[in-house]
């Protein structure tokens, strides 16, 4: 069964990023609908796969991560002076595969990969 999974590294502090907020959209009839709307853990995870199952289907998604936010919320002097939201956009195209979808971020930079 496919899904779709997400975690999120702090680098600037070397650690998982717990708290963080985090939106799921599907680009649908000319405009992007909202799925999901979560934290991640301790850990910097979702607790439980973002989509999967019957509800993960072919198409184009964004997972926005709300980055501005964490880093204001734990106290760093740089949060929201330059990243705010980090908009990740990706297509799905089999819906049996396992789409993981990491965030590596720090107040003033991110990148991502597939993972697994």
């Amino acid at each position: 069964m496919g899904r779709l999974t997400t975690h999120v590294l702090d680098t600037a502090n070397g650690k998982p990023a717990p708290g963080l907020h985090i939106k799921l959209h599907r680009w649908e009839g000319g405009q992007w609908n909202e799925l999901a709307d979560l934290q991640t853990n301790a850990d910097g995870r979702a607790d439980k796969p973002v989509l999967d199952g019957d509800a993960l289907l072919v198409g184009n998604y964004r997972l926005t991560f709300f980055v501005g936010d964490y880093f204001a919320a734990i106290g760093s002097a740089d949060a929201k002076k330059f990243l705010d939201t980090v908009p990740i956009d990706f297509t799905i195209s089999d819906t049996a595969a396992h789409y993981h979808v990491p965030l590596l971020c720090s107040p003033w930079a991110y990148s991502t990969y597939r993972g697994s």
